[in-house]
């Protein structure tokens, strides 16, 4: 813990919808989500206008499809969102040496390093002109976060958003965190959170109350120990400068040992779908899931399947863990699960979304209509004119007519696509459709994004040591990221 709020996290607002909004002007202010489209698709990010009505990142897109009818639902560009993470990255890598970023939108400084920020107030002053260069070179809004503490500074960029700062003075952490569910500190996931509630300690304060004799009889030694430091406000992580990682992996242990063969299949299913989500966030994939099982006797054991490809699909990284999973007895007890995927890439095969039938192609069903299915994130397979392979148009791709000029693809279905045209400078644009194989009408490259293109909610600046708790808790441990 520091004496001063010197530690920084900043985090992009609702970042690939954010960049979608930049990119297209017909969908500032308005509902929009990225993700897969097809029958299995999950949300990757919801626009704020979207998250009014419950969509959030995970939620299958077919249930937010029920929440929001009338969102733009979009294919997920991720080379754009790279190039643009980049930029980011860049900007506070000349804050600080140390920059240890957790995804392509988040993102941890130490700005005493840096010789940037030794007091609060400088603290404040380089959070603020940081979030100010970024709109700058990207048109997008992030939120920041200062502390003594990495723990602390992901709370208040939490309580910042959107477009926010928000420095809590160092000495206010216990009062702070008090009322707060204990799910907000790191290490505290489902089953933690379940077994202190099971004691009567939903909230930061109660375990403080508890005591630590207690959380190490609920918990154990050193995850006891861990979770009380963190009540009181203590957290001694440093940030640690850009690594590239190796895997990501979520595991949780259980109160009580699962001896319930379903139970299990159920436990691994939703371990696949965080590890997933952790994927995506990081903007990577991986070719490798692994399946990791101790059983009551603390005997651990591995299994592992590599796949043809680099993947992040949910339903991909699902099935190869529960085909690991057969080959595991469970019958005498599992006390802790985890799923993970290693051989990480910086991209994914044909579909990002949507590859779990392209993997075992023999059971590939007939293909439905490209805008009910999703497609791939950055195009199909070119053909020798240059031109994908039709009718491969996934909403949200960039396009170029030859008379009309750059757009963007709104939909597609029954031989036709519809394109709205318009560029990030320009005002909304107009939609026009045209045959799927229009000699005029090809794939192209991303348009640059123009400062000041966003359209993003504002909450009107700096605060000092928020009174509410933040929406959503600070992660827990298990993942290794870039």
């Amino acid at each position: 813990m520091r004496g001063e709020p010197t530690i920084l996290h900043l985090d992009m607002d609702a970042f690939y919808a954010s960049v979608e909004q930049a990119a297209k002007p017909s969908l500032r202010g308005k509902p929009v989500i990225v993700g897969g489209l097809g029958a299995r698709g999950v949300v990757a990010t919801a626009s704020y206008e979207a998250r009014r009505f419950g969509v959030r990142s995970a939620l299958p897109t077919a249930q937010a499809r029920r929440l929001c009818p009338n969102a733009a639902y979009l294919t997920p560009r991720f080379a754009v969102y790279r190039e643009i993470s980049g930029t980011v990255m860049a900007l506070l890598a000349e804050l600080s040496p140390l920059v240890e970023p957790l995804s392509l939108d988040e993102a941890f400084v130490d700005l005493a390093a840096g010789g940037t920020a030794a007091t609060g107030e400088e603290a404040r002053v380089a959070g603020r002109r940081l979030r100010e260069r970024i709109r700058e070179a990207t048109g997008l809004t992030g939120s920041v976060g200062l502390a003594g503490s990495k723990m602390l500074a992901k709370i208040a960029s939490e309580q910042a958003k959107p477009d926010g700062l928000v420095l809590i003075e160092p000495g206010t952490e216990r009062e702070l965190l008090a009322p707060m569910p204990v799910r907000i500190l790191p290490g505290v996931g489902p089953a933690t959170d379940e077994t202190l509630r099971r004691a009567g300690i939903s909230t930061v304060g109660d375990a403080v109350r508890a005591g630590e004799a207690e959380l190490l009889r609920l918990l154990g030694k050193a995850h006891g120990t861990s979770v009380h430091a963190m009540a009181r406000g203590i957290d001694e992580r440093r940030v640690e400068a850009d690594r590239d990682a190796k895997s990501v992996s979520v595991e949780d242990t259980f109160a009580t040992d699962l001896t319930d063969r379903a139970r299990v299949g159920f436990e691994v299913t939703r371990l696949a779908r965080r590890c997933a989500e952790r994927l995506r966030g990081a903007g990577r994939s991986g070719r490798t899931v692994v399946l990791k099982v101790r059983s009551f006797d603390f005997s651990t054991l591995t299994r592992s399947e590599t796949l043809r490809g680099p993947t992040d699909d949910p339903a991909v990284i699902q099935e190869a863990a529960q085909r690991l999973l057969a080959g595991v007895d469970t019958s005498a007890g599992v006390r802790l699960l985890g799923v993970g995927v290693s051989g990480l890439a910086d991209f994914t095969q044909e579909d990002l979304f949507a590859q779990a039938t392209r993997l075992a192609p023999e059971r590939r069903p007939v293909p439905e209509r490209a805008d009910a299915t999703g497609s791939a994130a950055d195009g199909g397979e070119p053909t020798p004119g240059g031109r994908p392979a039709v009718p491969d148009w996934p909403p949200g791709a960039d396009v170029h007519h030859e008379q009309h000029g750059p757009g963007w693809v709104q939909g597609s279905g029954a031989g036709r696509v519809t394109v709205r045209f318009e560029r990030p400078d320009s005002p909304p644009g107009r939609v026009r459709t045209f045959a799927v194989d229009d000699p005029l009408l090809r794939r192209s490259a991303a348009l640059p994004l123009v400062p000041g293109g966003a359209a993003q909610a504002s909450s009107g600046g700096d605060v000092s040591r928020p009174k509410s708790p933040p929406d959503a808790a600070v992660s827990d441990p298990g993942t290794s990221s870039p």
